[in-house]
């Protein structure tokens, strides 16, 4: 475990959050902010998805590196909020260098919470999504990231709705797959699935189960990856929510996982067997912090009483 436990151990990484409840509102938005020239992919495997900007983190594509990755409630509704962050890269100096001007790469998904508040067009925008990125780019260096129900945890849910959800977050410190130090790799969770931890007694709610789950992920290293690598990486990170969620990946979630890696630190690449044990160790160890963060985000929420009646928390 890293200094803070938390996905900005990864040196750079920085995590804001902005949130409303009240007034028919319970939802928010988180965004990862990551160094400059941070690389990254993603793997979508969930049936019911709300994304934005993925396309352009497949390893084919021109650009390589990625400005921020916003998480969001909302619904498709929410992925307005990329555009708030968007902004202010643009007023940052960073993104995709084109004539004129920049263009910046972020990537959004967003997690079905309408209605929870009471008022299902109250959803997160564009300002949402540019304060979100302010308060990530403000927060000093190897911050702790505030759990539960903060940012796009605001209104989360899990069990069929039965109980609350929230944000999570871990790191884990590998010490044997770099000549140059530690490397270490962090996970970042919004969990709003259909499913629970495994062990729990299924919610008992009329079948078949609505459509308004997803549990989003952001995994990210200080390790040298390419983005075939990081695209490998956020695959083999899906096994960690397949392990902490029971069941997952269904027609009815939207499962996402990015992968960032900030170039800081260079595996050990020294012969063809060390180059495949470095990444199989790293990789692995993705899935395991990627099942940490969901539980702590599970373990942190509290439970809130919503339009639809209360919503107890869940292992308390």
């Amino acid at each position: 475990m890293g200094a803070t436990g938390a996905i900005t151990d990864v040196a750079g990484i920085r995590v804001g959050h902005v949130q409303k409840s009240g007034d028919g509102w319970l939802s928010g938005v988180t965004v990862v902010l990551p160094p400059p020239g941070t690389v990254g992919s993603v793997d979508v495997r969930g049936g019911g998805p709300a994304t934005h900007e993925t396309d352009s983190l497949d390893p084919t594509t021109l650009s390589q590196t990625v400005d921020a990755v916003v998480l969001t409630g909302g619904s498709a509704f929410g992925l307005a909020a990329a555009g708030g962050a968007m902004r202010w890269c643009e007023e940052n100096g960073r993104g995709f260098t084109v004539p004129g001007g920049l263009v910046p790469i972020v990537p959004a998904a967003a997690i079905f919470d309408l209605g929870r508040g009471g008022d299902f067009s109250a959803r997160p925008g564009e300002a949402m999504g540019y304060a979100a990125t302010a308060a990530a780019a403000g927060q000093p260096e190897g911050h702790d990231v505030e759990r539960g129900n903060v940012g796009a945890g605001t209104g989360a849910a899990i069990g069929r709705g039965t109980y609350k959800g929230g944000v999570g977050t871990a790191s884990l410190t590998l010490n044997n797959i770099s000549k140059d130090g530690p490397v270490v790799v962090g996970a970042i969770a919004v969990v709003n699935a259909l499913g629970l931890p495994f062990g729990a007694k299924a919610a008992q709610v009329p079948e078949p189960a609505p459509p308004l789950n997803t549990t989003l992920v952001v995994v990210a290293t200080d390790a040298v990856l390419d983005k075939a690598d990081c695209k490998r990486t956020a695959s083999a990170a899906h096994a960690g929510l397949a392990r902490a969620l029971n069941p997952s990946h269904t027609l009815a979630d939207g499962d996402t996982v990015f992968a960032l890696a900030t170039g800081a630190v260079a595996l050990d690449r020294s012969t063809p067997a060390a180059r495949q044990i470095s990444l199989i160790t790293l990789q692995s160890a993705a899935a395991d912090v990627v099942r940490l963060a969901i539980l702590d985000g599970i373990s942190r929420a509290e439970a809130v009483t919503t339009a639809a009646g209360t919503l107890g928390a869940y292992g308390r």
